[in-house]
């Protein structure tokens, strides 16, 4: 599943280049990060001062990755409250999950045509194998990571432009770090297996059957979390 994570390695490369933007970038990937490994929790405040002190960085900088964040729908700036990050209600997760479907979709069955016209399929494979050790060892944060690479490897080997500049917008951070049913992280395993399969057979259309499938399984153990 998406996030925003997927241009981490970019931000990085820049980093030598571009202090000022580093730092911003240390406080925003780290929010991310901490998302996933609930040390950030939805409707959670985020003081300027106390992220400068954490990130060893300025508020002017705290101030940018906020900023980006809140363009990305993870963190709500209010003039009166400040920032904080950004809680879903049930029917906004239904909402996200709706554009992921589709989006996850396409993806899938663009990163199986760039299979099918030659692509190496290398980098799926090896950010698959990552999920599955992690999955074994129970390894919530490698799974993350595992799960970061795998998308990366999806948008590039679809090459498509628009799908990188596209994908890393939808919500699945905030979807994850707020509904952590326990059946979850057996889901989305047992999904990319069948996903990746299709793509690296080359199988469009059952890429895109499968990458839709995975993500109305998310729902419904979502759905069935929030009943219990």
């Amino acid at each position: 599943m998406n996030d925003t994570m997927i241009e981490q390695s970019d931000e990085a490369a820049h980093a030598a280049t571009d202090g000022a933007r580093s730092a911003s970038g240390s406080v925003f990937y780290g929010i991310m990060s901490g998302l996933e490994a609930r040390t950030f929790v939805p409707g959670q405040r985020l003081v300027e001062v106390d992220l400068a002190a954490q990130y060893g960085v300025s508020r002017n900088s705290v101030r940018e990755a906020l900023q980006r964040l809140a363009a990305e729908g993870v963190v709500e700036l209010s003039r009166n409250r400040g920032a904080a990050i950004r809680s879903l209600t049930l029917r906004q997760t239904l909402e996200v999950l709706d554009v992921a479907e589709r989006m996850t979709g396409l993806l899938a069955r663009s990163a199986a045509q760039g299979i099918a016209d030659g692509h190496p399929g290398g980098a799926i494979e090896a950010a698959l194998d990552d999920l599955s050790r992690a999955d074994q060892a129970h390894d919530g944060e490698a799974f993350t990571r595992g799960r970061r690479n795998l998308y990366r490897a999806l948008l590039q080997t679809s090459g498509s432009q628009e799908l990188r500049r596209l994908f890393p917008a939808i919500q699945m951070p905030v979807v994850y770090a707020q509904h952590r049913p326990a059946t979850l992280q057996k889901v989305r395993m047992r999904d990319y297996r069948v996903m990746c399969d299709a793509i690296l057979a080359g199988n469009a259309s059952a890429a895109d059957k499968a990458a839709m499938a995975h993500v109305q399984n998310v729902r419904a153990a979502i759905v069935r979390g929030t009943a219990t």
